[in-house]
């Protein structure tokens, strides 16, 4: 009996979590132009600025007003859309797989 439920209950919970990865990937990728890219560049290189730099001398005030300017650049750097995320559901299935497979 044991040998029947449990490949039905992955066969049925991979199908779900396989529903929901499709549904989530339905946003089309688009290329950055030219302007984003600089734009992306700039934000980069002023983050990279940021983490060098001494805080240990700024005032509170100065510090949040860095913190305010990272999460603002980290905000428009997520809309240009750079990265692939895999979500926990996907790597567990991939994981699954693998396992499957191998």
């Amino acid at each position: 009996m044991k040998k029947i439920i449990y490949p039905l209950m992955l066969l049925v919970t991979l199908s779900f979590n396989l529903n929901f990865a499709v549904a989530a990937n339905d946003k089309p990728k688009t290329e950055l132009t030219a302007e984003q890219r600089l734009e992306l560049n700039r934000i980069t290189s002023r983050v990279e600025e940021i983490k060098s730099m001494d805080k240990s001398n700024l005032s509170k005030e100065e510090r949040k007003e860095l913190r305010k300017e990272l999460k603002e650049m980290k905000k428009k750097a997520k809309a240009m859309g750079g990265g692939v995320y895999l979500s926990v559901g996907a790597i567990i299935i991939i994981i699954l797989l693998l396992i499957l497979i191998l």
